[in-house]
């Protein structure tokens, strides 16, 4: 079965007020509200040809590509701790599962914003940061729990995501990956349930 993912902006974002230095959501943030014009549509094309002119978006779209760049993001870097960290087959294969989802979901989230001048974050946002930090200093057992839990929260916080960004994006072309990766996402959060019953 074709997966075309990104459960992934999982573990999710919101995050964005943090009292340290910007971290890399808030730079993109920053970005694209310089971006926009008075009216909420973005208008600036210089990171295209003439040729192809950006495609004209507003803050609703361009914030969804941002969070979902970022849990993106997240949802890689978690993996790939689980396959050096984790101790149970099911858990590391899990992580295959979403590095690849993820991978291919985070290149078309970088297509769709290069098509619209949206900038992304480079890595993760510092709450993502931190969950990475947290997780890398277990092993074994603790570990796996510890993921398993942070990739239930994580599945169910996207799914909400994506289906209120269903209802409020109106560029046709987003609406269609969020509609195309919500039964991803949903199949994920499945698949990391049935992961955490079968755990002792």
């Amino acid at each position: 079965m074709k997966l075309m993912p990104l459960a992934a902006a999982t573990v999710l974002l919101f995050a964005c007020n943090n009292s340290q230095s910007k971290d890399s959501v808030d730079k993109a943030d920053s970005a694209n509200a310089a971006k926009l014009d008075s009216s909420g549509v973005k208008t600036d094309s210089t990171s295209t040809s003439a040729a192809q002119p950006a495609i004209k978006t507003d803050e609703t779209t361009t914030n969804f590509l941002v969070k979902a760049a970022n849990g993106g993001l997240a949802e890689v870097k978690l993996a790939q701790l689980a396959k050096d960290k984790g101790s149970a087959a099911a858990v590391k294969e899990f992580a295959d599962m979403m590095i690849t989802d993820h991978g291919a979901a985070n290149d078309k989230v970088k297509q769709l914003a290069g098509a619209r001048n949206v900038t992304l974050p480079a890595e993760p946002d510092a709450e993502h940061q931190k969950k990475a930090d947290d997780l890398s200093k277990k092993t074994g057992k603790d570990f796996d729990k510890a993921y398993v839990d942070a990739m239930i929260k994580g599945h169910k916080e996207t799914v909400d995501m994506f289906k209120t960004a269903s209802t409020k994006v109106t560029d046709a072309e987003v609406k269609a990956f969020i509609d195309n990766t919500i039964p991803t996402i949903e199949h994920h959060l499945q698949r990391i349930q049935e992961i955490k019953k079968g755990m002792k």
